[in-house]
């Protein structure tokens, strides 16, 4: 399984194929701590979350329904 690299301050995904910018179904993997609180009658809430690793397994495009056609891009602006 190749995983797809994650967007950073400076970068954003595009699909090739269409040119998305800015629709995607990410399917991702997650390791999680959580705290949580069940009030008296049993009811869950969490409050706290540490994310303790995280992987995104693929990236789909909203438009055309591609998965291996995204890139990363430079976002407008980014590096000036």
């Amino acid at each position: 399984m190749t995983t797809v690299p994650s967007p950073t301050a400076d970068t954003r995904w595009r699909c090739t194929l269409c040119g998305n910018l800015t629709r995607f179904d990410v399917t991702r993997s997650s390791k999680v701590v959580e705290y949580v609180h069940l009030d008296l009658a049993g009811e869950p809430t969490v409050e706290e979350r540490e994310v303790v690793s995280e992987t995104i397994e693929s990236v789909r495009c909203r438009w055309c329904n591609a998965v291996d056609q995204i890139e990363l891009v430079d976002r407008p602006g980014a590096g000036s």
